[in-house]
């Protein structure tokens, strides 16, 4: 089952200590965007957490790291079968 984790479960699941770390991963294509859960609040799919800090594990590169969040992106788009 998938979650949605605020940005402190986050930060304690990867081992940030900032906000801003997040952020500036996100921004070079390392880390999936949150998802708009609130006016002003966003979060993270447990899963995709999950496969980034697998991916760490795993010593992937900066590139295939980047290859994965653009697949993780585009999952989100496929919807659920009823």
């Amino acid at each position: 089952m998938t979650y949605i984790l605020r940005i402190q479960s986050v930060k304690e699941q990867t081992g940030h200590r900032s906000h801003a770390s997040i952020y500036t991963q996100i921004k070079d294509g390392l880390f999936t965007a949150g998802v708009r859960i609130g006016q002003r609040s966003r979060g993270w799919p447990s899963d995709e957490v999950a496969a980034i800090n697998a991916a760490r594990i795993a010593g992937k590169s900066d590139d295939e790291l980047r290859a994965l969040v653009i697949r993780l992106h585009a999952k989100r788009l496929e919807l659920p079968s009823a």
